[in-house]
């Protein structure tokens, strides 16, 4: 007998594909399109009666390629952000715990087939859950993407991310060895499981000019023609549950449980010592044992008292005194439960109605699982691209479907132009000339063909050119589908598109990222969803001590521990290090950007700030393609106080070189001055003979001088007496 829920998730089924064949179909379209099925089979046949190639110049695929590199250029991953101070512990716990789940999955890998789906098939999905079988039995958070064309959605949804859909299935046909190894534990229920092989995937009417093949051509079914099939849904559906929050008053711990926690929660054990509430066990027993000790301490106070007052009165009366030795009272201690303190009003308990996920698993018409997860959003986060607020989204392919038929048309066209024109057309009367002898001579590369003209006149026609807005054409299409998909000739490395200057290069670059974040900006928020999700089901999970290894970008390793016990000297908990339950409340899930950055105009930024003193040369390090960035900075630490030890041994040298500097010029200023003491002295003797000499010089000339007189005299009265007797003697 066919349970209710399986009739319900068969019927479901049908109806949500009976509204969405049409999109489907487009669906399937574009992905066959994308990969060279552009022709339909009547245009094609059309063209090859013709004579002409239907040739594929296939732009479409390139541009998703280069749209998906631009996208995960920076590796895209979720983490969290602490709301305060205090939570910076736990959200480091947490982010590991994100990292390794991440590497676990392959999230690099997962994330381009997602955004591929984005592009192509309109909307990327992915499928976060709970393997139970992984880590040796302990579980583990899976994440992968699936095939959009196999999720069905409530048709009513207007959420980007299908919140106010009541159900979503995925379905699709998988052999029953296949299910043995996802679902080992209910090997005997698939084996009994009704088998089918009727295929739900859309068929459409393009035709292939390369030998391409799609599931829905009925090609993988007849490689596994023997394998058994089977029908298997996953419903995901809405339902209202009760739930719980809780505040205690004592300890101000707030938290929301389920029907069946919260009957556990009641049962707690609790305690009121001399009229005080204690609701944890070590703290009872320390409030216990210090009202023991006041009470015992005031016992002797008391028998001290009582003591002095006896001696007193024994020594008035001169008779001892007998009195009662007091004993301390016991505490009072009453056991209770967390019931009794809600009706004693120390517990505040609001009973709310949330939204929780109900997942069934279907194999055939047989049951394998039906609960209830405990997340209020859906495990499937999707990544729409136009969405027009309905669950069947537009692609970029379906956008610029038109302009690749255009570039292939016109491709077309000028080959077959150009068949034609290389053979030129002959036009001849009916009988005028043997056929094949006239093709012949035509083909012969002698210029002289024999004919008679009697017979009819031949007449050559040659084919118009094309003009040249034909091939302008082409270009202009190619461009558009590149400026639909977000991108620019010179973002895909043209460099006849690219400006001459390397700073308007950077800009352009810069402002060329701008139509595509939008695209950006649908990634980012199905990210910061994913992580939401997985933070759910992992505070679910992982409750027990867990220690995770992270391989980092640099090839070295971290290591996080959660939810770490600490534990008293009688085996009980004390505190629990890096809880992850309370991360909804701590942390806030956040992603960053996945678009490329330009390398050289980002580190010639960090370079100037590490210049300026603003940042340290590790974080210059990081925005390299260095490899082994841990390694370099190890030796550049080495260098470092190497060059330290090398400063201070120069410090060194130039002080003792200064001190021998000082030491020589003051020799040499000594040298000098006894140098110019002694060359004084031989001055002044020097001057002392000259100025003798000059003196004798100058009277040795006064002698000369007068005796050059002495003799001009006596020559003078010589010649006078000579003249005076010549005048005298008689003259004859």
């Amino acid at each position: 007998m066919i349970s209710k829920i399986v009739e319900e998730t068969e019927q479901l089924f049908k109806d949500y594909s009976n509204v969405r064949d049409k999109w489907a179909t487009m669906v399937q379209e574009d992905v066959e399109f994308r990969y060279g099925k552009q022709w339909r089979d009547e245009d094609m046949q059309k063209l090859l009666d013709r004579g002409q190639a239907p040739v594929v110049v296939n732009r479409v695929h390139p541009a998703v390629e280069a749209a998906k590199a631009m996208l995960t250029a920076n590796r895209p991953s979720f983490r969290v952000s602490p709301r305060e101070d205090s939570d910076n512990q736990t959200a480091q716990a947490i982010n590991g715990l994100l990292q390794y789940i991440w590497q676990f999955n392959d999230g690099d890998s997962m994330m381009r087939s997602i955004i591929d789906d984005y592009y192509v098939r309109s909307m990327g999905a992915a499928y976060v859950y709970v393997d139970p079988t992984k880590d040796m039995g302990k579980g583990e958070i899976c994440i992968v993407d699936v095939d959009p064309l196999t999720i069905y959605i409530d048709p009513t949804s207007k959420n980007r991310y299908c919140d106010d859909a009541q159900n979503i299935i995925i379905s699709e046909l998988v052999t029953k060895e296949a299910l043995k190894h996802m679902y080992p534990t209910k090997i005997s229920l698939i084996e009994g499981a009704e088998s089918s092989n009727q295929s739900d995937m859309p068929v459409t009417s393009l035709a292939s000019t390369e030998a391409l093949i799609f599931p829905e051509d009925g090609t993988i079914m007849s490689i596994n023609k023997d394998s058994d099939y089977v029908r298997k849904y996953i419903r995901f559906q809405k339902v209202i549950r009760p739930f719980y929050r809780v505040f205690d008053k004592a300890t101000g711990i707030e938290d929301m449980l389920n029907k069946d926690s919260f009957t556990e929660y009641l049962k707690r054990p609790a305690w009121i010592i001399d009229g005080q509430v204690y609701t944890n066990e070590q703290t009872a027993q320390q409030a216990l044992q210090m009202a023991q000790q006041q009470a015992q301490a005031m016992a002797q106070q008391q028998d001290q008292q009582m003591n002095m007052q006896a001696q007193e009165q024994a020594n008035a009366t001169g008779e001892p005194v007998q009195y009662e030795t007091p004993v301390a009272p016991p505490p009072q201690v009453q056991a209770i439960t967390f019931a009794d303190l809600v009706k004693m009003e120390q517990i505040n308990v609001v009973e709310i109605k949330q939204s929780v996920i109900r997942q069934v698993i279907i194999i055939g018409q047989t049951v394998l699982y039906d609960g209830i997860l405990e997340i209020d959003k859906y495990p499937l986060i999707f990544f729409m691209n136009l969405h027009n607020r309905t669950p069947y989204p537009i692609s970029d392919v379906r956008m610029v479907r038109s302009l690749q038929e255009e570039i292939n048309k016109t491709r077309s066209l000028i080959i077959a132009h150009a068949t034609t024109s290389t053979t030129n057309k002959l036009i001849i009367q009916t009988g005028a000339a043997d056929i094949g002898e006239l093709e012949d001579k035509w083909a012969s590369p002698s210029g002289i063909i024999e004919a008679d003209l009697q017979a009819g006149e031949f007449q050559v026609v040659h084919p118009a050119p094309l003009p040249g807005e034909l091939y302008q054409k082409e270009a202009v299409a190619k461009s558009d589908i590149d400026h639909q998909m977000g991108l620019y000739e010179f973002m895909m490395g043209n460099s006849q598109a690219a400006p001459q200057t390397y700073k308007a290069t950077i800009s352009l670059d810069e402002f060329g990222q701008r139509r595509i974040k939008s695209k950006l900006m649908d990634i980012e928020s199905g990210l910061k969803r994913m992580g939401e999700v997985v933070i759910a089901m992992m505070q679910k999970l992982y409750t027990t001590e867990k220690i995770v290894r992270v391989i980092q970008p640099n090839n070295s390793m971290s290591e996080y521990m959660v939810n770490k016990r600490m534990y008293d000297d009688y085996g009980r908990v004390v505190e629990t290090i890096n809880n992850i339950a309370v991360g909804k409340y701590d942390v806030i899930v956040v992603t960053g950007s996945t678009l490329p950055s330009n390398r050289f105009a980002q580190l010639e930024f960090y370079m100037e700030a590490y210049k300026l003193g603003l940042i340290d040369r590790q974080e210059v390090l990081k925005k390299t393609e260095i490899f082994d960035q841990e390694g370099v900075m190890q030796r550049m630490d080495t260098i470092a106080q190497l060059e330290q030890q090398v400063q201070q041994l120069q410090g060194q040298l130039k002080q003792v070189s200064g001190d021998l500097q000082t030491r020589e010029r003051e020799a040499m200023h000594a040298k000098q001055e006894a140098s110019m003491a002694r060359f004084d002295a031989d001055l002044s003797k020097t001057k002392t003979s000259v100025e003798h000499s000059s003196r004798m010089f100058s009277e040795r000339l006064q002698d000369e001088q007068k005796m050059n007189k002495e003799r001009n005299d006596l020559a003078r009265q010589k010649q006078n007496a000579k003249d005076t007797r010549r005048k005298a003697a008689p003259k004859g």
